[in-house]
């Protein structure tokens, strides 16, 4: 099992407060109303569903809300979404995914193209960057979880493929058909995760300077902040001492 690696927490969340907070709570809302929409109301029988409200919770999100992104799912006459992935290149020629859920294709396949070409890169075709990544189940722990060989032991009983520490915390990777059952094990054993999702691991990277770094942040924040979008990812990477500069900016 391999060591800690830059991108483990790729999927780019900004952490502005109350704003941010807000359009959080919408995004992790609206995947629990269509995981709800789409299978069981229930999360003991609705795999995707159990995820996605494991996810909201970890993030703060409240019961009420929860509830009501459900409750929405069986209503009949609510927004009808529809999951699309773009897939482009942005500065420095990283290959970036964005994911989804609109209930209008148009406007959000503008927009998302719009906010490419604005900042330096270029909206590809389905399937232009995707084979640059694997589809895996990702589990976050904190430090407090334990030390490397105890979370590596654990994350083998589990039936997990692959764990990664660094002194923020522990990686643990599965195969994306698996995290349902992988996290469950693992929450026995280690207790309850910081974040437990289904991502687009790279399995190539491209190294940028802190200049290809700072466009890349202002491409990934503008497609972050566009209600339509869920998720991005992005394959970079960067020096230790590019982050240090990036997190003093």
């Amino acid at each position: 099992m391999a060591g800690h690696s830059k991108w483990a927490n790729i999927q780019h969340r900004k952490g502005r407060q109350d704003a941010a907070r807000s359009k959080l709570f919408s995004k992790l809302s609206k995947e629990i109303t269509v995981a709800a929409k789409m299978g069981d109301p229930d999360p003991d029988k609705n795999p995707r569903l159990r995820l996605a409200v494991k996810e909201a919770k970890t993030n703060s999100v409240p019961k009420d809300v929860i509830d009501r992104a459900i409750k929405k799912s069986m209503g009949g006459d609510g927004d009808s979404y529809e999951e699309i992935r773009y897939e482009g290149y942005g500065p420095g020629g990283v290959a970036v995914i964005v994911e989804a859920m609109t209930d209008n294709r148009n406007r959000t396949a503008s927009s998302v193209r719009s906010t490419f070409g604005k900042h330096g890169g270029n909206l590809g075709e389905t399937g232009s960057v995707s084979f640059m990544f694997e589809r895996k189940g990702q589990v976050v722990y904190g430090p407090e979880a334990g030390d490397a060989d105890t979370v590596m032991m654990a994350a083998i009983e589990a039936g997990a493929e692959d764990a990664e520490t660094s002194d923020e915390g522990h990686v643990i990777w599965c195969a994306d058909t698996d995290l349902n059952e992988v996290s469950g094990k693992l929450e026995e054993i280690l207790g309850e995760s910081e974040s437990t999702r289904l991502v687009w691991r790279p399995t190539t990277t491209t190294e940028l300077d802190l200049e290809g770094m700072q466009k890349l942040t202002r491409l990934l924040d503008a497609l972050d902040d566009d209600d339509d979008v869920q998720n991005v990812t992005a394959n970079f990477d960067a020096s230790d001492e590019v982050m240090a500069q990036m997190n003093e900016s």
